[in-house]
């Protein structure tokens, strides 16, 4: 069944956060702090705000742009842009890009949910090397990280199929604020604890000594991934923005609460950390190994504390799992429904059904079926590896192209002004970084992710 009217999201808080949502996610909460502890704290947390602001917003705005003026799915929207020329693949890769990650992205989402149980059950005491054991056990099961993983693409086909206002608005405007609450309840308590202000000056008393390529290049990555650019999120969530959204503003918003949470989550991982004399530099590890260590030690002499601050760190980081599947889950509805002229609830389906099996064959890669594997890769890493490393840089390289370059710029000027309501005296700035500087920073992002710079 076609859909005879456009969805839109029915008030503007509703749109930033959902928008905010879809870029809020493990980025922010597992790899954001690790990021930071591996490249010397403060020093990285400024050079990442400059990268947003730098290439982040621009473009974010970009998507906004493509998404609203076209009024449909990521596919459908470079083509209508294009004008049926090859730039039209470009979006195809943002909507091929987006199903590939939901996939892979689902089993890591379970991987969260599993902590939450486990911490609500008490099974989260013990040794490191117990720490270690348990989810290197949990890892490789034939069957629980799929029952997790099936769990969280369930709820989250449950919100998809709600549809826009009553579903991803509604969930986003119950999940964002309930995690914002959980953060600061968490910073609280990490931030009382005994040697706490180790760990804030390591976040906030910057050392630019340690600032080299590496980190400028590792800063520009982590807001490029962070801000969920090239998965065909934004474009997405763009189309069902009205003509009188301030995408400009809409863009600052959504990266300044997805920076915020960032800085929170280090706020809450690293005064807790140096309590207890954890190295911070603990690398992709930190959420699943090394935290529930840090969790029990730093709140030993509160254990009813430690069990609450446990479950509401891991509820935490479910919930921020579940808004970027969320939106990454909606990329291929939208396209689907379109597409194939069928009701978003069919679409929806089609999503959830091969999600499941994309997250079956990358679960069992790490444990039972470890023969899934090309050049070395566990099948999971290749999914992260093609999606991230590839797809997403090139995605957004030639999205700043199309804009910059294709895209009359009378269509990009009446965007970016609402039809000349808005003054748009940032318009000049955003042109120029969306032509020239977005496009080299993205390279060099690529060129830096295989060693070549």
């Amino acid at each position: 069944m076609a859909q005879t009217e456009r969805a839109s999201f029915g008030s503007k808080i509703g749109m930033v956060l959902a928008t905010a949502g879809g870029a809020v996610g493990l980025g922010n909460v597992w790899r954001f702090p690790y990021m930071t502890g591996e490249n010397g704290g403060a020093a990285f947390i400024i050079v990442y705000i400059g990268c947003v602001l730098l290439l982040g917003i621009p473009c974010m705005i970009n998507e906004f742009i493509i998404g609203r003026h076209a009024a449909s799915n990521t596919a459908r929207a470079y083509s209508k842009l294009s004008g049926g020329k090859a730039w039209k693949w470009v979006g195809m890769l943002g909507v091929l890009t987006g199903f590939l990650i939901t996939g892979y992205y689902a089993v890591v989402s379970g991987w969260c949910l599993e902590y939450v149980i486990a911490s609500l059950t008490g099974q989260l005491h013990g040794s490191p090397d117990y720490f270690k054991a348990f989810f290197s056990d949990f890892e490789t099961n034939p069957w629980e990280p799929m029952v997790c993983t099936l769990a969280i693409l369930l709820i989250t086909h449950f919100v998809i199929i709600h549809g826009v206002r009553n579903g991803i608005e509604r969930a986003s405007k119950i999940m964002m604020p309930t995690l914002f609450i959980l953060l600061l309840v968490i910073v609280v308590a990490s931030c009382m604890l005994p040697g706490a202000m180790k760990g804030i000056d390591f976040l906030f008393k910057p050392d630019f000594s340690k600032v080299d390529s590496g980190v400028f290049l590792g800063a520009l990555g982590q807001s490029f991934y962070s801000l969920s650019i090239a998965m065909g999120c934004i474009c997405t969530y763009a189309s069902y923005y009205t003509r009188q959204t301030n995408l400009v503003n809409t863009a600052a918003q959504t990266c300044t609460i997805d920076t915020v949470v960032a800085i929170l989550a280090g706020l809450m991982i690293f005064p807790a950390a140096f309590s207890i004399g954890v190295n911070p530099d603990s690398g992709p590890s930190l959420i699943f190994i090394t935290l529930p260590n840090v969790f029990e030690k730093a709140f030993a002499g509160a254990p009813i504390l430690g069990f609450v601050i446990s479950f509401a760190f891991y509820a935490l980081l479910a919930m921020a799992a579940l808004t970027s599947l969320i939106s990454l889950h909606e990329v291929s509805t939208a396209f689907f429904q379109e597409e194939l002229h069928i009701s978003r609830k069919s679409a929806a389906t089609i999503v959830t059904a091969s999600a499941v099996v994309i997250g079956f064959f990358c679960s069992m890669s790490l444990g039972q079926w470890s023969f899934l594997e090309i050049g070395g890769k566990e099948l999971f890493d290749i999914f992260d590896f093609v999606t991230g490393q590839i797809f997403l840089p090139v995605g957004g390289f030639l999205t700043c192209i199309f804009v910059g370059w294709f895209i009359p710029k009378k269509i990009i000027k009446d965007e970016f002004t609402n039809w000349g309501t808005l003054k748009g005296r940032l318009f000049g700035v955003y042109f120029f970084l969306v032509r020239i500087v977005c496009p080299l920073c993205i390279l060099a992002i690529f060129l830096h992710q295989f060693g070549l710079i």
